[in-house]
């Protein structure tokens, strides 16, 4: 009985290239399929974690390096023996969470304001080629302004009142928000909005199915740079305009600046830097969920 002799193009490549070849279509295959459980939750949160303290830990070792060699002395650089026990006392106390708290809502409403507005001012000016044309480069010039250079114009304008302190964290952070959603629009794919186009969605619909979900990288780091301006803004403005009867964190640092307290000034400036890494980990957490969603994250060692 005959046999069929044909060769084919497997045959050609050999067991070697097919072997290849197979593997790599299977890891295109694989783009399709539902990704393999991840590490434990426990392991994962370890692994974001033991890196950020032992970068304290090395922060910590070198401060007080610096204070062992006498640098300067412990009543101008205290070391973190004195610092860390200060600012555990004043967690503990109620006068700091008041403070605390009325930071965090100057910060907070300052904010919305900010992203507001700068979401308004942004839709607009990618929208509408004129207004780009008119006041475009004025965003950029407003977000390169150091905010300190505002609050003349603030107590001018509101006197030493929690209006001043607002104004000029919305002016701080609504540039960096707007400058982020005119650059994610911009750099939406033509091809996708044509596709949208062709699917039936116009006006207010394609802005919405289409050309936010594919800005919204560059908005999210909008906001993240508008909340970077807008803490700093708050922070000076703490520092400048001390609204009698209203404690906050900055007006805690200017007293004890005033009194020469400089472990006092050292627990203040770690809380405020303890905010803001904070408030950064929430914003990681919200771009690596996105990246997640749009298959951008590296694998994971199970």
């Amino acid at each position: 009985m005959a046999t069929d002799t044909t060769i084919g193009p497997d045959t050609l490549r050999g067991p070697a290239t097919t072997t290849s070849t197979d593997a790599a279509l299977a890891g295109l295959d694989a783009l399709e399929t539902a990704a393999a459980p991840g590490r434990p939750l426990a392991l994962r949160m370890w692994s974001a974690t033991w890196p950020k303290l032992g970068a304290v830990a090395i922060f910590l070792l070198a401060w007080q390096i610096v204070v062992w060699i006498g640098w300067k002395p412990s009543y101008v650089l205290p070391g973190p023996d004195e610092a860390l026990p200060e600012l555990g006392h004043r967690v503990v106390s109620g006068d700091f969470w008041s403070a605390f708290a009325r930071t965090m809502q100057r910060a907070f409403v300052g904010y919305a304001l900010a992203v507001v507005i700068g979401t308004v001012v942004g839709l607009a000016v990618s929208r509408f080629a004129l207004l780009r044309t008119a006041v475009g480069s004025f965003i950029t010039a407003l977000q390169t302004m150091p905010s300190i250079v505002w609050f003349p114009l603030a107590i001018l304008l509101f006197r030493l009142t929690e209006g001043a302190i607002l104004f000029v964290v919305v002016l701080g952070a609504a540039p960096s928000v707007a400058n982020g959603v005119i650059s994610g629009i911009d750099y939406v794919p033509p091809l996708l909005t044509r596709l949208g186009r062709s699917m039936g969605a116009r006006g207010l619909k394609l802005y919405r199915f289409v050309v936010a979900p594919a800005a919204l990288p560059s908005v999210v780091a909008g906001l993240k740079q508008g909340w970077a301006f807008a803490w700093r803004s708050l922070m000076a403005g703490e520092l400048l305009v001390i609204v009698p009867g209203h404690p906050s964190i900055g007006s805690d640092l200017e007293n004890s600046r005033q009194f020469l307290d400089a472990t006092g000034v050292i627990a203040s400036m770690l809380t405020i830097f303890a905010i803001g890494v904070l408030v950064d980990a929430a914003f990681n957490t919200v771009d690596r969920r996105m990246r997640a969603r749009r298959g951008l994250l590296p694998e994971q060692s199970s």
